[in-house]
């Protein structure tokens, strides 16, 4: 069943958190949004008053849990790289883009948010997530983008993965040492 060639640019996974899941992570982003008041080790404060974070614990947990999911929906062995979550707010927005080696696969995970809907255009496509919903996605190849959120926040969740037999297998775990590690 595994490496098989994918057959999708993108696709939407209902549930793919369950509500405990659910309730935990975005009560954890906004804790740690709530309490960020400056810049600190594996954190940034943009100007918009984002808060973000690259191989946080949690979410690397969360990325290496999620890995059979993610082989049983793109039908590959995959390797994770990295986790990245964003508490975005107000006027925050997404420039169009395609994504890093690393991102081989990935998927973008709503966690939830203050009620206000925020799409993310993908292959020129507005998709709308609900809480624990998630988007799969080949994000060296999709260009995505997210225009001007007017809501108060909005909690997301990134999971990287590279296909073991594929161009980018060399990415696994972002060339890092370990899970968790902070990379620069």
């Amino acid at each position: 069943m595994l490496n098989k060639i994918k057959n999708f640019k993108y696709k939407k996974i209902e549930n793919f958190l369950t509500p405990e899941e659910r309730v935990l992570l975005v009560n954890y982003t906004l804790i740690k949004h709530k309490n960020n008041f400056s810049e600190f080790e594996g954190h940034r404060v943009s100007k918009m008053r984002d808060t973000s974070s690259y191989g946080d614990f949690l979410m690397e947990s969360l990325m290496l849990a999620k890995k059979k999911r993610m082989e049983q929906e793109t039908g590959l062995n995959l390797d994770p790289t990295y986790s990245y979550w964003r508490l975005y707010t107000n006027n925050a927005d997404l420039a169009a883009h395609k994504d890093r080696p690393s991102c081989e696969i990935s998927v973008t995970v709503m966690l939830g948010s203050s009620g206000e809907p925020w799409p993310i255009f993908m292959d020129g496509k507005s998709i709308n997530l609900k809480p624990g919903e998630a988007i799969v996605y080949l994000g060296c190849e999709l260009e995505h983008k997210r225009e001007n959120f007017v809501g108060d926040w909005h909690s997301q969740v990134f999971l990287h993965y590279v296909d073991v037999n594929g161009p980018f297998a060399d990415y696994k775990m972002d060339k890092r040492k370990d899970w968790g590690e902070q990379k620069q």
